[in-house]
Formats: structure tokens, sequence, C-alpha cells
């Protein structure tokens, strides 16, 4: 079995800064990419920012500049530092990770969500 669990969702005002973090639990030998995703209301599920295992980042374009992306492999973690937040960055959040069970396949996993709302 495999968990992601995020935290560091909540009300932010725009401008301001949220630090969210997903760690892996369970039987894991190996995790390659470990992405953030965020899905609006009413919107299609889409990749804010993705880490591979060797460390390389892509974000869209829309967080550019303002998001980063980390990971510690020791740890299983990894976490979305989003900065200059505006209110179109609320959604809810969701990491998610491709891993290698030990004894297993090699899946995507995904965590249950975390709420981002950017409102005065």
């Amino acid at each position: 079995q495999v968990q992601l669990v995020e935290s560091g969702g909540g009300l932010v005002r725009p401008g301001g800064s949220l630090r969210l973090s997903c760690a892996a639990s369970g039987s894991i030998f190996r995790i390659y990419d470990m992405g953030w995703y965020r899905q609006a209301p009413g919107k299609q599920r889409e990749l804010v920012a993705v880490i591979t295992s060797g460390g390389s980042t892509n974000y869209a374009d829309s967080v550019k500049g303002r998001f980063t992306i980390a990971r510690n492999n020791a740890e299983n973690t990894v976490d979305l530092q989003m900065n200059s937040l505006k209110p179109e960055d609320a959604a809810v959040y969701y990491c998610s990770e491709d891993i290698v069970r030990r004894y297993g396949p090699q899946e995507w996993y995904w965590g249950q969500g975390t709420q981002v709302t950017v409102s005065s």
C-alpha cells in the first residue's frame, strides 16, 4: 500500500504565500516524477509543477516565477511554495507521484487534495 497525504492548504489574501507539502508512505521502492496538480470548480485538472527524480522541474506558464517545487528524496516528500498568490490560483491541489512499490508495479498515485482559497 502507498499513501500520499497533502497538507498546508488554507485561506490566503491575494499576494500572499502558502506552502503545500505531500508525504508519501508505505511500501515504496522508488519514486520517479513528483507533481502538483490543481482543479478549480468547473475546470479540468491541470498540471501545476513537476519535478523529476533528477531534480529537473517544469511549471505551468501561469505559475512560473511564483511557485517553486522541491523534493526531499530521503523523506519522500514534495513541497510546493506558492508566492504572490492570485484569486485564479484558488483550487483543490493534488500531489501525484510515479512510484514503484516494493514487490509491486510502477504506478501513479494521488493524494486526497488540499483546498487553497485566495480571497480578500
